[in-house]
């Protein structure tokens, strides 16, 4: 049982440094001196093995094994509910924190009604204990409702979620005025989610003003510890960027995605293997923000140096990457499109179409919306090389997913 405790200090050490591989090495091995354990009788370990198995989840999400790391969880769940029948005094917090990692693995598959039940029971512990002790228990409340707000965004359900997140970030502020250097980062992340639920209901001026100030909380932060809170930022300015162009301050967006990606692509040079997705996402951001500026060469550059660092990833854990690989094809389809090179775009939505075809018949709920998209893309490039009838199958397949999509989700996919 020591040696499962040491290795499980290990694996959180381990996923700090973004050394993930190594971390579910020692996890896994923490999972089964446990579970040889209790099978001998040692019973009184089980809370530490709920507590095993939720490390283990997360290092098996950080993979891209999203199965596994749903059975994970589930196991520690049902574990965590038997504790709680057979003793009453067993810690529900710990079967919250689970409920909350569990949700986290269901939105991860697409599940959102499912993640969104999980996470509403988290919220309703948590709620309760944060009464009977709020120093303990609000911070890990605004953890669920910042849960909570990505579940029901998900499922269209934009203004339940700001009001979701809008709590976390009342509650954080009060925190943070008695303990600022504990709880700011948590603030700054809650502010960056609000900004993005802002913006999708078109509140732009609004969503800009919360994640400035996000921004501004992150600066301070890096500049005493930049190896802990420079990522944040990165995040942080990368949204600023999007809703800067969104209001038309093209130049300003510019700017901030810029800033972005010099932070990452430091990052990158220091731990490739935890910030290399990152630079991409920043380099697909700043391919957007380019292209909305007319400077349509270096959009093309920006997007297809993100593919270029994605292919080895994808190649080599693809279950983690490939969705990403698929994204941005899908946008260096668009930026070669723009340029006039339609035969290249059409190359490239059709990699990124058969990619995004693979991954919808294993996990239809969460890859057939970007399907849809990547076909419309595909019929837009078929028709401008004058093969129209090509065209006709991508676009009726397009049709006829975002029709069943408008069935099954009318808030987030419209009929028209």
């Amino acid at each position: 049982a020591y040696r499962a405790g040491n290795l499980t200090n290990l694996t959180i050490h381990l996923t700090r440094l973004g050394e993930v591989e190594k971390a579910l090495t020692a996890i896994d091995e923490s999972v089964e001196i446990l579970r040889s354990l209790i099978r001998g009788g040692r019973e009184g370990l089980l809370p530490t093995f709920a507590t095993s198995l939720n490390n283990m989840s997360i290092c098996l999400a950080n993979l891209g094994y999203l199965d596994d790391a749903l059975s994970a969880i589930e196991e520690a769940v049902n574990i965590e509910r038997d504790l709680i029948r057979n003793a009453p005094d067993a810690s529900v917090a710990e079967l919250a924190s689970s409920l909350n990692n569990m949700s986290n693995r269901l939105t991860n598959l697409g599940r959102q009604e499912a993640a969104l039940s999980v996470i509403e029971e988290a919220v309703i512990i948590r709620r309760r204990l944060s009464k009977l002790n709020p120093e303990l228990y609000l911070p890990d409340l605004a953890s669920s409702l910042n849960n909570m707000c990505t579940c029901l965004a998900g499922l269209g359900r934009r203004d339940a979620a700001i009001l979701a997140i809008q709590e976390a970030v009342t509650v954080l502020r009060k925190l943070t005025l008695v303990k600022p250097e504990v709880f700011l980062p948590s603030l700054a992340t809650s502010l960056n989610n609000l900004s993005n639920c802002l913006g999708a209901v078109g509140r732009q001026e609004d969503a800009l003003s919360i994640v400035s100030e996000a921004v501004e909380i992150q600066q301070d932060l890096a500049q005493a510890r930049p190896e802990v809170f420079l990522p944040s930022l990165a995040i942080s300015l990368s949204n600023m960027s999007i809703c800067l162009a969104d209001l038309g301050n093209r130049e300003a967006a510019a700017s901030a995605i810029e800033r972005a990606v010099e932070i990452r692509r430091d990052l990158v040079r220091r731990q490739p293997e935890a910030f290399s997705m990152d630079l991409a996402s920043s380099l697909n951001t700043m391919s957007i923000c380019l292209a909305r500026m007319g400077r349509r060469e270096a959009a093309s550059l920006a997007i297809e140096e993100a593919v270029e660092i994605l292919r080895p990833l994808a190649l080599a854990r693809p279950d983690s990457f490939v969705p990403n690989l698929a994204a941005a094809l899908n946008t260096m389809s668009n930026r070669l499109a723009e340029l006039g090179y339609w035969k290249a775009a059409l190359s490239a939505i059709e990699e990124a179409v058969k990619i995004r075809r693979d991954l919808a018949l294993k996990r239809p709920d969460a890859f057939l919306p970007s399907l849809a998209i990547s076909l419309v893309n595909m019929t837009a490039c078929l028709v401008n090389l004058d093969d129209h009838s090509a065209a006709l199958s991508p676009n009726e397949e397009a049709v006829k997913i975002l029709r069943g999509l408008a069935d099954t989700l009318p808030a987030v996919f419209e009929r028209n």
